[in-house]
């Protein structure tokens, strides 16, 4: 590699033949890099060890009822229609979206609820009569602040690859700047909302980025802007019909998967992966190697190449997933559920204790497709926040969770949803020790967190090696269903050198 290719604003690219390419795991970032590799001519193999494609937005299926096991809400659908752009397909004709309204419901210890619309003027008429005409105003105003924050970012810093600070160096960093987007988070919600339930309301996603609002930098407000702003959708048919489509359109175009095909390996000779090799003793040769799996483990097992800096993790989540015959009035998609505490939850969380208060989500897919139950039944998708494996002393769960599973109900039966373990025909559990085994380092489902020093450049990079691209949200630009899905075209593009022949219609007017 020339010294040229470390030049500011010079991208790095694979060095080397790029014709076929081995992608390990078919979560979505590593669809999406399929989708667009094979969109540009690569002769394209994809090795997944489950036996359908989504990786962590995975699909259960018990007595009728279909579970969604990863991520739940889905924003930035032109993201998506991107990488079918990428094969010459319309999304439309492969995925049926439909719009969630309301986007969530915040339900607060004091027994109020707000109600959030991608209509800013609905949800500023709800901020309106719940919280007095001055609240609504200020809403206004921070729809219009977090929307300049999200232009000045998704170019130049979300999606695009950066391989040093120097890349940083740009006119929008400047803007970003003086918009306050390298402040406290917390704060800067505060400037424009001062009622303790909308604060709670559009600054909860830091947790996205595995941090307290207290902590995070303020330009993560954008996660609120494609949240509570851009809209919430969902697919016919479940979550899990994401990664089905792109799957199904990708093979159309040549591209061949293995499922059922766990990896053992990555072959690497003078700073080269020559191969992927496969625990049933298969080899696939290749002269590209992307990896999907989280970047931590994936640099220890595949390539025995740990990461040498020690990185801070997001906090983890207890997920039960329920099948029930129990309804409540009044039913939304998706519903979080305030505790009186709020610093002191995420102080706990990032402490590694688990919540002595609880802030909860609980999510209702059957409201919006009662196809994925049987008739007259729900499902009920439940997550509390906890700790990852490695934050204070470590939690046991292997033993903790039959115990952890009644604090789970008592809190739910307190929140609005009485006898809700009644009501359960099936379940599935998940804790922190389950997503460790699942292939999660530290057991942390949203990966290294964002903190200053693991964004952007100092976030691991995408590119180990002569020819080894990583993506998914170990990497950049990080966390979450629209950052891993620009992630599958950062590692596309490392290997094509097509550096913005084109860019999603997510930021074109931008």
């Amino acid at each position: 590699m020339s010294t040229l290719d470390w030049l500011p604003g010079r991208t790095r690219h694979v060095s080397g033949p790029t014709q076929d390419v081995v992608v390990v795991g078919a979560g979505l970032a590593g669809l999406s890099a399929a989708m667009r590799l094979a969109g540009a001519g690569r002769t394209v193999t994809v090795l997944e060890r489950e036996d359908v494609p989504g990786g962590r937005a995975g699909l259960v299926v018990k007595d009728g009822y279909r579970f969604d096991t990863g991520p739940t809400v889905l924003t930035m659908p032109d993201l998506i229609a991107d990488c079918f752009d990428a094969l010459g397909e319309d999304v439309h004709d492969w995925l049926d979206l439909h719009p969630v309204d309301p986007l969530y419901r915040g339900n607060f210890a004091d027994g109020t609820s707000l109600r959030v619309s991608a209509d800013v003027e609905r949800t500023a008429e709800a901020i309106g009569e719940l919280c007095g005409a001055a609240e609504a105003d200020g809403y206004r105003r921070f729809v219009e602040h977090v929307g300049k924050l999200y232009r000045y970012e998704i170019r130049d810093f979300i999606d695009s690859n950066i391989d040093t600070p120097l890349d940083l160096l740009k006119p929008n960093l400047v803007r970003l700047l003086a918009a306050g987007g390298f402040k406290k988070m917390a704060p800067e919600v505060g400037r424009f909302l001062k009622d303790p339930r909308t604060q709670r309301m559009f600054s909860f996603q830091a947790l996205y980025a595995g941090l307290s609002p207290y902590d995070a930098l303020a330009l993560y407000a954008v996660i609120a802007y494609m949240d509570s702003v851009a809209g919430v959708f969902f697919p016919k048919g479940g979550m899990h019909a994401l990664p089905t489509a792109m799957a199904a359109a990708a093979e159309k175009h040549g591209v061949q998967f293995h499922y059922g095909t766990t990896v053992d390996r990555v072959e690497v000779s003078g700073g080269r992966a020559r191969a992927v090799t496969t625990t049933d003793g298969r080899r696939f040769a290749a002269d590209v190697v992307v990896l999907n799996p989280d970047l931590p483990v994936a640099r220890e097992q595949l390539l025995g190449a740990p990461v040498r800096r020690k990185l801070a993790y997001s906090p983890s989540c207890y997920l039960l997933l329920a099948g029930s015959s129990k309804d409540y009035p009044d039913p939304v998609h998706h519903s979080i559920h305030f505790g009186s505490a709020w610093k002191e939850v995420f102080a706990e969380l990032l402490d590694g204790r688990l919540m002595s208060d609880p802030s909860v989500l609980v999510s209702r897919p059957t409201v919006s497709d009662a196809s994925l139950a049987p008739d007259g039944k729900h499902v009920y998708y439940v997550l509390f926040p906890t700790p990852s494996l490695s934050a204070g002393e470590r939690i046991h769960w292997d033993r903790l969770a039959p115990r952890y599973r009644e604090h789970v109900m008592e809190t739910l039966a307190q929140r609005g949803y009485p006898g809700f373990a009644d009501g359960i025909e099936v379940e599935d559990v998940t804790t922190p020790a389950d997503w460790e085994r699942r292939g999660m380092a530290d057991g942390a489902p949203f990966a290294a967190s964002h903190s200053f020093r693991q964004t952007g450049p100092f976030r691991p990079g995408n590119l180990w090696g002569e020819n080894v691209v990583f993506t998914g949200s170990g990497t950049q630009p990080g966390v979450g269903v629209p950052m891993v899905l620009v992630s599958g075209r950062l590692a596309a593009e490392r290997v094509t050198g097509r550096d913005r022949a084109y860019r999603s219609r997510a930021w074109r007017s931008a």
